[in-house]
């Protein structure tokens, strides 16, 4: 693990802080067999993208397994049972909401401890560059996740 940490650390110099905030919503899956219920993220998502890519990269000198897949800002809200009936259409009723923005001035890299009961625990933090907040754009539409 403390190469991980040391190697995150390099990843993280440099980043400044951010504001974020949630817009819109919808699903991974379909509508028939939704999977995942997630929130999207507005305000300054391209530095936040950068980053997943600058920690994707030191990941990946570590010879760490990284997924293929573009990096997607989103908060999961929830996971669908794939065994109960579903309503693959809840995203829909919040696809136009807009929430509050909230200033991101440290990031955490976690251990996460599956099972039943997952519980998390901070292995490190560090704290973001103090460069001026920027305020997220209020006429933005939601933002789409496909």
């Amino acid at each position: 693990m403390p190469r991980l940490v040391d190697a995150a650390a390099a990843a993280v110099a440099g980043v400044p802080a951010m504001t974020l905030r949630l817009a819109g919503a919808g699903r991974f899956g379909s509508v028939r067999r939704p999977q995942v219920f997630w929130a999207g993220l507005d305000g300054d998502v391209p530095p936040l993208v950068a980053l997943a890519d600058r920690l994707g990269t030191a990941a990946r000198t570590l010879r760490l397994p990284v997924e293929d897949r573009p990096f997607r800002p989103h908060l999961t809200l929830g996971r669908w049972n794939p065994r109960r009936p579903a309503d693959g259409t809840l995203p829909e009723r919040l696809s136009g909401y807009c929430g509050p923005a909230w200033p991101v001035t440290e990031l955490r890299l976690l251990e996460s401890h599956l099972g039943p009961k997952p519980t998390y625990d901070t292995v490190e933090s560090w704290a973001l560059s103090d460069v001026a907040l920027r305020a997220p754009i209020a006429t933005r539409e939601p933002p789409e996740l496909r």
